[in-house]
């Protein structure tokens, strides 16, 4: 308990600071006009070495946790773990589940729009029942020693529809969205808010050596994919989509399992956590706590729900862990169920592996 109160005010006191720098970097990027659209010589954009955006791939490399203010129906939750790993030369992603109806993907990847080479920025899912593709352009940039300010814009109606804003301090993240929901607002409005600490970057070093990455390379041309469309937003994850999850390269998908030792009857209303980590978290029957930096993939099931597919998976080892979480609290605590086996599965670029786990062991 003493540890969860240093951890919330710790997690506080980097909120407030990087807000307040957060605002600070807002009104230096404005002061300074370095946005493309009014500042810096636009016409610069026509030459892929001087992509608009391209110092965020750096940034964003490695996982990262934190918490997230949403003014949706999904409301506040503690912890959002994303791995955010290359899946080419010139594309970083991440894909991510709460539960089996709450998804995102997010990938950055360089495009040629308007003839001007610029970092788009992907965001795709499905929250409380509603599907979205949105893509947005970097249209404002703000890069010192001490941090880094990235602005996405809607790529057709730009700012007054939807825009994403991302700044980095040393290692933490604050990542900003604004949307004006589907048009029914004058202007674009806070969506969600994330506030993420770094955990690791040696998990990402595997596919960071492999391509080479960052490149300044195309990864897709959207010269004429928007002419005549109204907005640069999809209802569905496929139909109309000029890039849909299924075209993204690299990734592999892993099928899980999971089963309950003799003598654990579960509770059809307690949720299950899988849990996929670079690192194992169990030793022995003691939860490592050192190693809760690796988590890479996480999703909560209905105890009665057994198998769940992880997909846009990076490739890589991993170790997979079940727990029953009594206490619905989405962390290791007493009275929980557990997997103790560290067991382990490696997914090939666009393989498909499965594995499986079995709940065995009851936290004291």
């Amino acid at each position: 308990m003493k540890n969860n109160f240093k951890i919330a005010l710790l997690l506080s006191a980097t909120f407030i600071a990087v807000s307040v720098l957060f605002q600070q970097c807002k009104k230096k990027d404005s002061d300074s006009n370095t946005t493309a659209n009014t500042g810096n010589n636009v016409s610069s954009y026509t030459d892929i070495n001087n992509t608009y955006g391209f110092g965020i791939f750096n940034k964003l490399k490695g996982i990262w946790d934190g918490p997230v203010t949403s003014t949706t129906p999904l409301g506040n939750f503690n912890n959002w773990m994303v791995d955010f790993r290359p899946i080419s030369e010139n594309q970083i992603s991440e894909k991510s589940e709460l539960d089996t109806a709450n998804n995102i993907y997010m990938s950055y990847f360089i495009a040629k729009c308007n003839n001007e080479y610029r970092v788009c920025f992907r965001n795709g899912g499905t929250w409380s029942s509603m599907t979205r593709v949105s893509y947005f352009l970097a249209d404002s940039v703000y890069e010192s020693t001490a941090k880094s300010y990235y602005r996405f814009s809607e790529i057709i109606k730009g700012k007054s529809r939807a825009y994403t804003e991302v700044l980095f301090i040393n290692d933490s993240m604050l990542m900003k969205s604004y949307t004006n929901k589907t048009n029914t607002l004058p202007a674009a409005t806070l969506h969600m808010s994330w506030t993420a600490k770094l955990q690791d970057t040696t998990t990402c070093m595997a596919a960071v050596s492999y391509f080479n990455f960052p490149k300044k390379t195309l990864t897709k041309d959207f010269s004429t994919t928007f002419t005549g469309q109204p907005e640069a937003i999809y209802y569905s994850l496929t139909g109309g989509d000029p890039y849909p999850e299924s075209a993204q390269p690299y990734f592999g998908k892993a099928v899980i399992s999971y089963s309950y030792a003799s003598g654990y009857t579960p509770n059809p209303n307690v949720k299950v956590m899988l849990m996929l980590s670079a690192q194992p978290l169990i030793s022995g029957t003691a939860i490592n706590t050192a190693n809760l930096i690796y988590r890479s993939r996480y999703v909560t099931l209905s105890s009665n729900n057994q198998t769940f597919t992880f997909n846009n998976i990076h490739p890589g080892t991993y170790y997979l862990y079940a727990m029953y979480d009594t206490d619905d609290n989405v962390a290791y605590s007493t009275g929980d169920w557990v997997s103790t086996t560290n067991t382990t599965f490696t997914v090939a670029p666009l393989g498909t592996v499965n594995a499986s786990t079995q709940i065995n062991f009851t936290i004291p």
